[in-house]
């Protein structure tokens, strides 16, 4: 089986450090769990919401980002049974590129470099699954999906879901 797995929100935790971030920008107390069924900039008031915004063009913001619980150990599992692939939409944040590849050096170095899509829209990908968390990749898959949880996407529906790894292990393994 052929195996895409997005990055941003399903293997690396993108929206935890836009929080943190705008907390230390601000010295704000904003929560996750405030942010349920939208995008962290529109959880914040409207004069800080472009720093939201700004902070994927940040250098070192890809850098820095923690591992999403549990995505480690069944991505290894997985690369040993299928196809794996990383497949994210890097091109949006040019200088994410490096940071992102560097980042899965660290964290998932049993995905080589040959199996690392780094790309613009992910409609062009032709495989059995995908999993991200953005319904606008899913949508446009031609093969099994699941949709990742992540805060902003807890209302989205149509999709096969997954809340954790343990949950796709559940269903890949």
């Amino acid at each position: 089986m052929t195996v895409f797995v997005d990055m941003d929100e399903v293997v690396a935790d993108t929206y935890g450090a836009h929080i943190e971030l705008y907390n230390k920008e601000f010295n704000a107390q904003l929560k996750i769990e405030e942010c349920l069924g939208k995008e962290a900039w529109q959880c914040v008031p409207e004069e800080h919401q472009q720093s939201i915004k700004d902070h994927a063009w940040q250098a070192g913001f890809f850098k820095n980002l923690k591992v999403i619980p549990g995505s480690q150990e069944v991505l290894a599992e997985l690369s040993k049974k299928h196809e794996v692939y990383i497949a994210s939409a890097a091109m949006q944040f040019p200088n994410s590129l490096v940071e992102k590849s560097d980042w899965l050096d660290e964290f998932f170095p049993f995905i080589p470099w040959q199996k690392r899509i780094l790309c613009g829209h992910k409609h062009i990908l032709k495989g059995d699954v995908l999993i991200d968390d953005r319904s606008y990749n899913l949508k446009s898959f031609n093969g099994d999906t699941i949709i990742f949880t992540s805060p902003h996407n807890v209302n989205t529906v149509g999709f096969d879901r997954a809340h954790s790894w343990k949950e796709i292990a559940n269903k890949l393994l």
